[in-house]
């Protein structure tokens, strides 16, 4: 049982006004304060599905007491880290983060108008940190909760879940001084019974994405699961699920996400239980052709969890069906010789736990960098498996 002040009412969440004060919050846009720790810890209310929830703000989750639902492992154990700060910035007051991005939200003539690369570079520049394609779709993942995992969970996650999340997620973030579900098209799940009222919802939100005139165009931003690539008179046709239509690529986009993503690519087509996740800019043309700019791609499970290599996954399905619940850390920017805490265990006792893997091909400079990270977080018990000794170790 949690406790929330509302206003100047205290309620635990068991209580039967417990949901329709939620509604009523909501409507008046009051931010529910979690009485976990004094001071209490601002959240804000959520409406998903028909339903009204409440959710940690940004980043807040180690503001939490550790033995509190909304606690989430330090970010400094991820990606995240590098990017708080300077691509990230939050606003204390409103919760809403202010992303700066490194890819174009527009194209002029045949060019996109920004040469940036999308990906990780591993050259050094000067200035603040940006959000690649890939850093961005993690961070939705992150911020819209999808990378938390518990047992009573299953069989509940599906893909319009996901999109609640996602959209919900997107609502706390600007980009280019507008809200990022402004231009963040998320396809429906289909139902025949409203297949008229999804193709009309869907026509207004890619209004903003079609050609008009002379200038530079405006690009939106599109997050879905491949359901398949097929050939092109001239590149790839990329069919993502709930949609009518296809996303096209050209050659040389379809050969540089073969060659980036070859490892994404190898691990979704191992498993048909897997998913493809694709987060990429595009356009239309006046001929309503939906063109693919910048691309950028996930795999994830059965439960929507993502992970970089079968050694993850492996760990994710033996922490599936526990009842505790499981934090799989992101990547964002951070390259692949970097360590970061494949997976996070907040609830367990005596303290949280913090999951290793170490690749084979990890060298002395890897091992440093772990050994740091380590004893930066000296909270949290570390559990490490190397996988060039042998088999998981037993779960602590």
């Amino acid at each position: 049982m949690r406790q929330f002040l509302i206003g100047n009412q205290a309620f635990d969440d068991s209580s039967p006004e417990f949901l329709p004060q939620l509604e009523r919050a909501y409507e008046q846009k009051l931010r529910p304060l979690c009485q976990c720790r004094q001071p209490p810890v601002p959240m804000y209310i959520a409406r998903m599905d028909g339903q009204f929830l409440i959710k940690r703000m940004p980043l807040s989750g180690r503001q939490h007491d550790p033995g509190c639902s909304s606690y989430d492992p330090p970010y400094e154990l991820s990606g995240l880290g590098p990017l708080i700060g300077n691509a990230i910035q939050i606003d204390a007051a409103t919760g809403a983060a202010t992303l700066k991005l490194d890819f174009s939200l527009s194209k002029r003539g045949g060019r996109s108008t920004s040469t940036s690369p999308s990906e990780p570079s591993e050259t050094v520049r000067s200035e603040p940190k940006k959000l690649s394609l890939r850093a961005m779709l993690h961070y939705l993942w992150d911020m819209g909760e999808l990378t938390e995992w518990t047992s009573l969970w299953a069989g509940k996650r599906g893909w319009g879940r996901v999109r609640s999340s996602l959209v919900n997620a997107a609502k706390q973030m600007i980009v280019r001084g507008g809200p990022l579900s402004d231009i963040l098209f998320v396809p429906e799940v289909f139902h025949q019974d409203d297949k008229e009222g999804i193709s009309a919802r869907r026509a207004a939100m890619l209004a903003g994405a079609q050609l008009t005139g002379p200038g530079p165009r405006k690009l939106m931003m599109t997050v879905g699961e491949v359901k398949e690539f097929s050939s092109a008179r001239d590149g790839q046709k990329m069919l993502v699920r709930h949609l009518p239509f296809p996303f096209m690529l050209d050659e040389g986009a379809w050969k540089r996400l073969n060659a980036r993503y070859e490892t994404e690519l190898e691990l979704w087509r191992s498993n048909e239980g897997f998913h493809l996740i694709v987060i990429a800019t595009f356009g239309i043309s006046g001929a309503g052709i939906a063109s693919v700019e910048e691309v950028a791609l996930m795999v994830v499970n059965e439960n929507w969890i993502p992970f970089e290599t079968i050694h993850e996954q492996r760990l994710l399905e033996r922490l599936s069906s526990l009842k505790r619940r499981s934090v799989k850390g992101l990547r964002f920017d951070l390259s692949r010789d970097q360590p970061i805490a494949s997976v996070t265990l907040p609830e367990a006792k005596p303290a949280p736990i913090a999951m290793f893997i170490v690749p084979t091909k990890a060298d002395e400079d890897y091992d440093v960098a772990l050994n740091e990270m380590i004893a930066a977080r000296a909270e949290m018990t570390p559990w490490i498996w190397r996988v060039a000794e042998g088999e998981m170790p037993r779960l602590p």
